[in-house]
């Protein structure tokens, strides 16, 4: 599974550079984090449970960061063991660049898995690594800029004979 995006956040490149090596930061954006623990130098571990289709696993694992160039880039490699749903393991390449208002971070994601979590298809697979990037850069994006306020209120959701849910 490969993938690419960019997005914009209200943060300079030192900022969010400093973000992605904070071990709480990243443990609070990694969607279903339970644990990171380690160093920039020295790597992470880290501790994920997520549940993939039918399949939930406890990911324990290593994350590695190589290619530091300050404020401007860097390299993520991670792989995860899941017991009997398998393996995951990536790398993404981070790029950092200043723009009016913040900075723009681009990232390449290349994954694989093994194991229960391959079965699954690659359908299921591609859209759930989408939605966890998403999901990550989000948090990220938030713990920086704060919690988005959504420009009016939720309309009131209608039960199955038109009442409201409350």
């Amino acid at each position: 599974m490969q993938m690419s995006d960019t997005r914009q956040m209200a943060a300079t490149p030192a900022q969010v550079y400093a973000a992605l090596l904070d071990p709480m930061v990243l443990k609070a954006c990694v969607p279903g984090a339970t644990e990171v623990e380690g160093s920039a130098e020295e790597g992470f571990i880290a501790t994920v449970v997520q549940k993939v289709g039918p399949v939930k696993a406890t990911f324990k694992g290593e994350v590695t960061l190589s290619d530091l160039v300050p404020d401007v880039s860097l390299k993520i490699e991670g792989a995860g063991k899941g017991g009997a749903a398998g393996f995951a393991k990536g790398g993404a390449d981070v790029r950092l660049q200043a723009v009016d208002g913040g900075c723009a971070l681009s990232f390449d994601v290349e994954a694989k898995v093994g194991g229960k979590l391959a079965q699954l298809g690659s359908r299921i697979i591609d859209g759930f690594a989408k939605k966890m990037a998403d999901q990550f850069f989000t948090n990220l994006q938030e713990t920086l800029e704060g919690p988005r306020e959504t420009a009016e209120a939720e309309p009131a959701k209608k039960g199955w004979f038109g009442r409201d849910k409350t």
